[in-house]
């Protein structure tokens, strides 16, 4: 009797800690992505010509942005994420090096407050993304063209407190895969409550340095104000700028969102060009669809990078876009 009793208790007590075990190693796989096409036209040029503000949205007629496929997988503390794109959208942000692969990565979450990433991931600086799920307006601005798009290399993750995170890299060159130069750089992102402060600096191989914020607040429920601005400096030249993104939810489909921006070059020499752009956007989602109708209008100081319809420079565009974002 007694050995039996004592089989029952090693038994259970060998289902108990398997049971621990499996929880703890617990296995989760995902897999998600997006679909999005376009039809673009001028308002104030022939789409016979071709020209285009800094945005991804840059095909006149009927035009395809991206497919978008991520797969995720994590076992216990560690996991791994593939997120490939396919389209011109993706072809812009990845470059020929790295064809179809937008970010390539392997992270460890060493503790609760503490997480190390490996690999290509997109970048930490700026308001917008690559990926059109992750933006109001569906053209890009200007900062975020002249901006780092993925980063190579290691980074640490910090939970500093309720409010407070800390990130910390040491990188490739921004959007370099292949690093046969051997120049390398860092960056840091030192966040508070929504709000970030963010920082990139090479040798001068690519950007050089760069300074950037990103925030945003709830002025009501239904109102919500982004902002970024940025400074990038490469021996003495480079750019700055700022955005604010104003959107209003008029209902749980429907939203309105402004892009207002205004972007410089800097360094030696008077006159340098600059612009104002201002994008006025409406999202409405059905299901997993949204649909964006969008007017933009981009007016340089100092330059004339675009032609009117007669052929002639002029330093203003008016366009008008419509797409379709399909979110899996």
């Amino acid at each position: 009797m007694r050995s039996i009793l004592l089989l029952i208790m090693l038994f259970a007590s060998t289902f108990i800690f398997a049971q621990t075990d499996e929880e703890i190693t617990e296995k989760k796989f995902s897999f998600e992505g997006s679909v999005d096409a376009y039809y673009r036209t001028n308002l104030t040029a022939s789409d016979t010509i071709a020209q285009s503000p800094a945005s991804f949205a840059d095909q006149t007629g009927f035009a395809l942005g991206m497919a978008n496929v991520i797969a995720s997988y994590e076992s216990g503390k560690v996991g791994a994420v593939a997120d490939l794109v396919f389209g011109p959208r993706g072809d812009q942000a990845v470059g020929s090096d790295v064809l179809y692969v937008n970010q390539l990565y392997a992270y460890w979450n060493v503790s609760e407050k503490t997480t190390l990433t490996l690999g290509r991931f997109n970048t930490f600086l700026g308001y917008e993304v690559i990926s059109p799920t992750g933006n109001f307006n569906y053209s890009t601005s200007y900062l975020f063209a002249s901006g780092p798009f993925s980063h190579v290399g290691l980074k640490a993750d910090f939970s500093l407190s309720e409010d407070f995170s800390l990130m910390v890299a040491a990188m490739n060159a921004t959007d370099t895969n292949n690093n046969v130069t051997g120049d390398y750089a860092l960056g840091a992102q030192l966040g508070y409550s929504g709000q970030y402060l963010n920082f990139y600096y090479d040798s001068g191989v690519v950007l050089g340095f760069e300074v950037d914020y990103t925030g945003g607040f709830d002025a009501t429920e239904d109102f919500y104000i982004g902002i970024n601005a940025a400074y990038q400096d490469n021996d003495g030249s480079g750019f700055y700028g700022a955005a604010l993104y104003p959107q209003y939810s008029l209902s749980d489909a429907f939203a309105l969102g402004l892009r207002g921006e205004y972007f410089a070059m800097h360094g030696d020499g008077d006159d340098l060009p600059s612009v104002f752009d201002v994008t006025l956007t409406g999202s409405y989602t059905v299901d997993d669809l949204t649909i964006k109708p969008e007017i933009r209008f981009d007016s340089w100081s100092d330059s004339e990078p675009f032609l009117d319809n007669d052929g002639l420079p002029t330093e203003s565009l008016a366009s008008f876009i419509v797409a379709a974002i399909y979110k899996f």
